[in-house]
């Protein structure tokens, strides 16, 4: 091999994604020692967007600003500017892995934090805003975000709601006089990780609500909740979010962007990987090398690594995945994939495959077992 391109999320909790790429570069460069590696760091809209879109920026300046994290206590929040030019992940400021498991409850979190990193860019001059939704602890609409930038929400008393995803069904009436009026003149593009329309079957509550802390029978009451508010949010703005893809991304907070603040909602790691320049250095490539921490049925709905393989395709060049662990194998070859690779070795525990040294040994091992084997990979 001449030239193998490695763009892979990042295997949450363990390594970043140039972490990633880097220890699966060393495993290409062990077998073919004059073989060209090119490292790109990716995401899908979640933890390490901003961070990998600042890096393909001009002049970026990263920017830490205290704000109210998801249950109200104070979290120190990170974001990038270039130029007029904000770029932010919401996870920073309203994340699953700010809250401790045992008190994660989607009818209590609130997106405000959200809100909060976008004043403080508006007050830094910014008017464009680049921001990754993925890896939420929030199913508020994006009520708090909307409140924390100036909206105010009413019940049918005219007595203001509180903000949060339990209380969804209670607003009846949206004030938009005191919005900030400067983001009459913003422009938005949401990096959405997911296609999850904001209600019903595969919308934000009952697909994602069970894995930020929520009983069956709170995802009822956040559903019933998100029916409510998209019928009032049509009344207010004249925009049906119900069935929007991606309006469902972040417990909703996907249909607050486009709803109220106009925003482009885009699939996150497609964003990504059009300002990392993916199709030009991809070109005369003989292998590309993705993946994620666990590969399953949301992969192939537009994460990482399925991104990366259409754009692969499109090249005509083959691409493997590897991950920490892969729920269906077949799914993922029957997708494209030529090779799919759980890295993690039979017998050792979760804990242990997750130390970071751990894991780029046995992405190392893994890729170097598999190059051994070029049938099973490399274009007949």
């Amino acid at each position: 091999m001449n030239k193998v391109i490695i763009a892979s999320d990042s295997f949450k909790g363990s390594l970043s994604s140039l972490q990633v790429a880097r220890a699966a570069a060393e495993a290409v460069r062990d077998v073919f020692p004059d073989c060209e590696t090119v490292c790109l760091e990716v995401a899908d809209g979640g933890e390490g967007t901003s961070g990998a879109l600042a890096n393909y920026l001009t002049g970026s300046e990263r920017i830490t600003v205290e704000v109210h994290g998801p249950l109200g206590d104070t979290v120190n929040a990170a974001y990038h500017i270039s130029g007029c030019t904000a770029v932010m992940e919401m996870s920073q400021a309203s994340g699953l892995t700010l809250i401790p498991k045992e008190r994660r409850n989607p009818l209590l979190t609130s997106t405000a934090g959200t809100g909060e990193m976008i004043a403080d860019a508006l007050d830094r001059g910014c008017r464009n805003f680049i921001v990754g939704i993925g890896g939420s602890a929030t199913n508020d609409g994006g009520t708090g975000m909307l409140a924390a930038l100036g909206w105010r929400f009413l019940d049918r008393n005219g007595r203001e709601v509180v903000p949060c995803g339990g209380n969804l069904g209670e607003i009846t009436e949206i004030d938009h006089t005191g919005a900030r009026k400067e983001l009459k003149d913003c422009s938005f593009t949401v990096a959405c990780d997911v296609d999850t329309p904001f209600v019903g079957p595969e919308g934000a509550a009952r697909v994602f609500a069970p894995q930020k802390g929520a009983t069956p029978a709170m995802v009822e009451t956040l559903e019933d909740g998100m029916v409510s508010f998209a019928g009032t949010v049509m009344v207010s703005t004249g925009k049906d979010i119900s069935a929007m893809k991606g309006a469902g991304a972040a417990g909703g907070l996907g249909g607050a962007f486009a709803a109220f603040l106009g925003a482009t909602l885009k699939p996150g790691s497609e964003l990504v990987l059009e300002a990392s320049g993916f199709d030009a250095k991809a070109a005369g490539a003989d292998l590309v090398i993705t993946g994620e921490g666990r590969m399953d049925s949301q992969t192939l709905r537009g994460k990482v690594p399925i991104a990366v393989l259409r754009h692969s395709q499109k090249l005509g060049i083959p691409a493997i995945a590897i991950a920490g662990d892969v729920e269906d194998v077949q799914e993922a070859i029957n997708a494209g994939f030529r090779a799919v690779i759980p890295i993690t070795p039979e017998g050792m525990s979760i804990q242990d495959a997750m130390r970071p040294q751990t894991a780029m040994d046995n992405i190392c091992t893994a890729l170097k077992r598999l190059f051994s084997y070029p049938s099973n990979w490399c274009s007949s």
